[in-house]
């Protein structure tokens, strides 16, 4: 089942959302909480361990009657229907989009090319969890005897950034072994992780699908060749793993068939940390707790698939994020969680949503003639705070904001916890509400200030207010609610996708660069240098001087 091609803006939702948005746009949302005493619980969702609270965007029930109207139209549910189906919904590659298959239920049937792919998934399942379990536990040593310390994980992208993200998100459960990301072809990030090493006790992670990506395949050159230095050839087979499917590469690296985690082609890169690319998350906390992380993206996937729209956390935050960009204008979307734990996040999901739907074609192949993927930024707070908020709350540019936070300090330190929270709360609040001329010119007089000064000073005290801002809290960052809000994320993507009429799981732009980089290599390291523009021929001869 391919996926519909409409364009949205010839639907009927979208000219009456356009009409509504002229009626609307200027409404405060103070006023839509003094109208209605019971506006927060008309506008959240409770799921799970979650609270939604989304009351706080510029919208009215007839907008989300009229957003949701928009998804009917765009036949989002027989979108979700292919999607889970194994349907080959990535349509420019041919392949079907299933990471959530690699946390179905054991007792679940999804087909592939008229297989059922479930039991192999649980085979990669149980090979990750007898690998890890021996290596935490010293049951597996490396060549001289020695129990494992520190794991390397080597890759790019989503091989990188999701497994990256999960371990620093889940350091609280985290046990004795170290781990490292080795990411970018920079030497100096590779050479600064073998500063902290012992080749007797580390563990290399090779992922790469191709077992070709430049930036992977140099940096695990650049390890083995270290490794080698202090080992012998026969050591490889015990300090080496791969995750990947090019077995003859593999063989050629070393590294042996026992020590080799399949990946499969329709998983994407940026959904793939559910897979063995998931292997260092497993290493680094335990199987049971990555076992719990796959629980947790299984029951928002449940939810997402079961769920009508209007209670559907990712469809109702996808619509949100169409409303904003496509109608207000909005082109960025911040996402502040209130935790350290959290801070690779943002980064996570800037590949997963803009490599997904950074997409200017719409699904017939014409180019689209609306905004599409939106440019997704943030930090933790409290620290983004002191850094960026005040383009938030007073710059000229509408960024709306996610804030994500927990009701339980994992560590039980009640008292920081709840100054963290209470900026949690008061930033949503400062946000929608601002602060008006009277109140300015209020708190200036009781704190002294004459007439003159209070003049000068009131333009630049004015919060305009209306910011709108959508809460995510959870009772805790647990593993199982870690899975559950990064696959809500996955969806929101999906359902965006849907919404622009776009194809958001292939990745051809990302290609370009890589190609015109091989060739400029080729020149760097010869005499000889190629048709190129004056700008890139200048620089090429600068740096080679």
């Amino acid at each position: 089942m391919a996926l519909p091609k409409i364009d949205p803006t010839t639907t009927p939702s979208w000219q009456q959302l356009t009409a509504h948005y002229e009626a609307i746009k200027a409404l405060p949302l103070k006023s839509l909480f003094q109208n209605d005493p019971k506006r927060a619980e008309t506008f959240s969702i409770e799921w799970d361990d979650f609270l939604v609270d989304y009351s706080k965007n510029r919208i009215t029930e007839e907008t989300v009657q009229l957003l949701l109207q928009l998804a009917r139209e765009m036949q989002l549910g027989t979108a979700i229907e292919a999607y889970f189906s194994g349907d080959p919904i990535n349509e420019t590659e041919g392949r079907a989009v299933l990471h959530t298959a690699l946390r179905a239920t054991r007792e679940e049937t999804v087909m592939v090319a008229g297989k059922n792919v479930i039991p192999e998934v649980y085979e990669i399942r149980e090979k990750i969890r007898g690998f890890s379990n021996a290596v935490i536990s010293g049951e597996k040593r490396g060549y001289t005897g020695k129990s494992f310390t520190d794991i390397v994980n080597i890759g790019i992208g989503g091989s990188d950034l999701g497994p990256a993200m999960a371990t620093e998100a889940l350091g609280f459960y985290k046990n004795h072994l170290k781990t490292h990301f080795v990411s970018n072809v920079d030497g100096d990030h590779v050479h600064e992780i073998i500063k902290k090493l012992d080749p007797e006790t580390t563990l290399f992670i090779v992922v790469s699908k191709s077992f070709t990506t430049q930036e992977t395949q140099s940096n695990a050159e650049t390890l083995k060749e270290w490794f080698l230095q202090h080992a012998p050839e026969t050591a490889i087979g015990k300090h080496f793993i791969a995750v990947s499917t090019n077995l003859e590469k593999i063989r050629e690296f070393g590294i042996t068939e026992d020590n080799v985690f399949p990946m499969w082609d329709w998983v994407g890169g940026r959904f793939s940390l559910w897979s063995a690319v998931g292997l260092s998350i497993a290493l680094s906390v335990g199987y049971e707790n990555y076992e719990q992380l796959l629980q947790g993206a299984n029951a928002m996937d449940i939810h997402f698939k079961e769920a009508k729209f209007s209670e559907n956390i990712p469809v109702i935050l996808a619509l949100l994020s169409v409303w904003y960009n496509n109608f207000f204008g909005a082109e960025t979307e911040a996402i502040i969680p209130y935790t350290q734990y959290l801070h690779r996040l943002s980064a996570y999901l800037q590949q997963g949503i803009m490599e997904s739907n950074g997409k200017s074609r719409a699904r017939n192949g014409e180019r689209v003639g609306y905004e599409t993927g939106t440019i997704i930024w943030g930090e933790p707070g409290t620290n983004s705070q002191h850094a960026f908020f005040q383009l938030i709350h007073q710059g000229t540019k509408l960024i709306p904001t996610d804030f994500i936070g927990f009701k339980k300090p994992l560590h039980g330190n009640q008292q920081h916890h709840n100054k963290l929270m209470a900026n949690f709360f008061a930033q949503t609040e400062a946000l929608m509400n601002g602060k008006t001329a009277d109140e300015v010119h209020r708190e200036l007089k009781n704190s002294g200030h004459s007439e003159a000064e209070i003049q000068q000073l009131l333009p630049f005290k004015l919060f305009e207010g209306n910011k709108p801002t959508t809460t995510i809290l959870a009772d805790t960052l647990s593993p199982k609610n870690l899975g559950a809000l990064i696959a809500l994320y996955e969806h929101k993507i999906f359902v965006q996708g849907v919404i622009w009429n776009i194809f958001s799981y292939d990745q051809w732009g990302v290609e370009l660069g890589k190609q015109l980089a091989k060739t400029i290599l080729n020149e760097l390291e010869n005499s000889e240098l190629g048709n190129h523009d004056g700008s890139t021929l200048r620089l090429i001869q600068f740096f080679k001087e």
